[in-house]
């Protein structure tokens, strides 16, 4: 079973396809700059894909939608 869950990330992320192109970016970034907002041992996943996945799940990445700038 994959950590966080789909369903789980699906209740902070309103589609798929922004979850997908958020934990792209935030894995980006860890990548270029190995910036990580936890502990490297707390993480569950060893891949950044995974890393990006559970801050958005722990409340350390903030979704903003374009509806929120108006």
């Amino acid at each position: 079973m994959l950590y966080p869950s789909i369903d789980k990330l699906l209740t902070i992320v309103d589609s798929k396809y922004k979850l997908v192109h958020v934990a792209s970016i935030r894995s980006k970034e860890m990548l270029e700059h190995h910036h990580y907002q936890l502990p490297e041992e707390e993480y569950t996943n060893k891949r950044t894909i995974g890393r990006a996945l559970e801050e958005l799940e722990k409340g350390l990445i903030t979704v903003v939608s374009e509806s929120d700038h108006e």
